[in-house]
């Protein structure tokens, strides 16, 4: 094998994504990990500029032409990139100059950060959840101890007040309004019963929330569905599982209602995707589930409090839903995000299905 053979060898099989751009910061090679990044051959895309990939009001152009006049790498962290069919990725990258005995080049080593990002943020929200949930356990056990002490004591009193009426009326609304707080202070706790794992069919539970949706909708939000039959049955509990499905649904159907939108639509979808990491879990398969609504979308200050207990956009609403639905859904190792783009409002729920 001659040194040539060699280099083009080690260079096909890095993971890092490797570009070379000549001294017009045209790129004249990409490696397969580079194709494979930028979701395009080497064959159409060399020849092109590199101008392409970077948005020119960020300096990054101009950054890469200085690097090649003085002869000086450097590195960027976090750089916008858009792809040949115009998404948009986001890359660290190195660039160091080369000097060939017929040209000055660059070369660019490219690392996608989207998918750490992303772990970052999952990570984030699942520490923020069990932050939150114990807080709200221990908050929930003190207030419960004295409402019990004070309805016992309002019942008593009732007993002694038998023969006067407009006195009763009092220790009566002392004990619903008591109830009223023990009734809130265990929907803040979840479900109070150990889930019961068996196997469930996810397409069934997302029919049975699209069935009760139209119910209480009479029809005026259209349903979409879009399924991947080959979802394999999970392990799961499928009251817990409504519940949660449930919830997200019901929220996109109080977000329409206070929409000016003339064709309201929720859409229901199934995916399968591999090789996703939910923590610090890795995982080979999991179920995605994309919940989406056409709606005013979630005001941006609330987007990372969405999953706080009593965090609510709505005046009317109690900010219990997702919070419990992020519970049941943690309960089966899973993870909801939630995202606000091109005028639509997704929930996305991972279920690990090689659990």
């Amino acid at each position: 094998m001659t040194d040539h053979q060699l280099h083009h060898l080690l260079l096909d099989n890095l993971s890092t994504a490797v570009l070379l751009l000549n001294d017009e910061l045209d790129i004249c090679y990409l490696n397969p990990a580079a194709e494979s990044l930028l979701a395009v051959s080497a064959m159409r895309f060399c020849g092109n500029s590199v101008n392409a990939l970077f948005d020119t009001g960020d300096g990054t152009y101009d950054s890469l032409k200085e690097a090649l006049a003085t002869n000086h790498p450097f590195t960027q962290r976090q750089a916008p990139l858009t792809l040949p069919d115009q998404s948009h990725i986001t890359v660290d990258f190195t660039a160091t100059p080369i000097q060939t005995t017929s040209a000055e080049m660059l070369l660019l080593e490219m690392q996608p950060m989207d998918r750490l990002m992303k772990i970052n943020r999952e990570e984030a929200l699942i520490t923020t959840h069990d932050t939150t949930r114990n807080l709200v356990r221990g908050l929930a056990h003190e207030i419960k101890n004295p409402l019990g002490g004070i309805r016992g004591a309002a019942q008593l009193l009732s007993e002694d007040l038998h023969d006067q009426p407009e006195l009763r009326e009092y220790t009566d609304i002392i004990s619903a309004e008591t109830d009223r707080l023990c009734n809130l202070v265990d929907r803040l706790l979840g479900p109070n019963t150990m889930p019961k794992f068996l196997p469930v069919n996810i397409h069934e539970v997302l029919e049975h929330v699209a069935a009760l949706a139209e119910a209480e909708t009479r029809g005026s939000i259209l349903i979409k569905r879009n399924y991947d039959p080959s979802i394999p049955e999970i392990s799961g509990d499928r009251g817990q599982l409504i519940q949660a499905m449930l919830n997200i649904v019901r929220n996109a159907v109080q977000a329409l209602r206070n929409s000016p939108q003339k064709r309201p639509v929720i859409k229901l979808r199934t995916r399968i995707q591999r090789q996703f990491t939910i923590g610090k879990t890795h995982h080979k398969v999991v179920c995605r589930i994309d919940i989406t609504d056409n709606g005013p979308g979630i005001p941006e200050k609330l987007m990372d409090r969405i999953f706080f207990p009593m965090i609510s956009g709505r005046a009317e609403g109690s900010g219990l839903g997702l919070p419990i639905a992020q519970s049941a859904i943690h309960l089966h190792h899973g993870l909801i995000e939630c995202d606000n783009e091109r005028g639509e409002t997704r929930f996305t729920i991972y279920l690990p299905l090689d659990a």
